[in-house]
């Protein structure tokens, strides 16, 4: 099944141009099995969810996208945001208490730069020095399909996983509903709620998936 890993709403996210009914909406209309609402900094309730849910006959799973002081990261298992969440070590911390799952975000961001990337061995060594960042040893996976990313980005971000032998996901990062429907995740098997979404994330069974050519969401 397909879902969307990485999405935005307004207010939630304050720099995203559809309410959570076009997001849902939307998404649906492009086939898709189900979406995550990963809002900056703050959580969705499991409540808010379901009901969400049992409104569009559709899966809705909380998450959130937390900005840390080593880039950004997709967080599935904790309730609520706390001060401290920016440093990885706490983030991490918590999400284990939790049983929680982190996936970090486009990660070319911070660590590929386009221009000087095209002069010889430049690019081979932003690899290399992203390959050692530590911080990509706390995540469970790395977005390695980012809908907003250009075709460059989310290469390196493809190769980044395959030196790092991480697991990979795909991720919209819509904040409008143009940009929805563009990669998603597939799961080898059913997720129906979070603890099955989190139970198939620390397992590994799911691949990016590039959906580009699908048809404008319908509201």
């Amino acid at each position: 099944m397909l879902i969307d890993l990485h999405t935005h709403s307004y207010p939630q996210s304050d720099d995203s141009f559809m309410s959570v009914d076009e997001l849902i909406e939307g998404s649906k209309s492009l086939g898709l099995d189900g979406i995550c609402l990963t809002d900056h900094d703050i959580f969705w309730t499991a409540d808010q969810a379901q009901d969400l849910s049992q409104k569009h006959d559709f899966l809705v799973i909380p998450g959130c996208e937390i900005n840390t002081e080593s880039g950004h990261v997709l967080v599935f298992g904790l309730t609520e945001y706390e001060f401290g969440m920016h440093k990885p070590e706490f983030l991490q911390a918590s999400v284990a208490r939790a049983g929680g799952v982190l996936i970090a975000a486009h990660p070319y961001r911070r660590r590929f730069i386009e221009e000087p990337a095209k002069r010889p061995g430049i690019r081979d060594e932003m690899l290399e020095r992203a390959g050692d960042d530590k911080f990509f040893g706390i995540c469970q996976g790395v977005e390695a399909l980012n809908g907003r990313g250009t075709t460059v980005q989310n290469q390196f971000s493809l190769d980044l996983g395959k030196k790092l032998n991480a697991n990979m996901t795909a991720g919209s990062d819509a904040h409008k509903v143009e940009q929805l429907g563009t990669v998603a995740t597939e799961f080898q098997r059913p997720v129906s709620c979070l603890s099955d979404l989190i139970n198939e994330l620390q397992n590994g069974r799911y691949s990016p998936v590039d959906l580009r050519e699908k048809a404008t969401p319908r509201i």
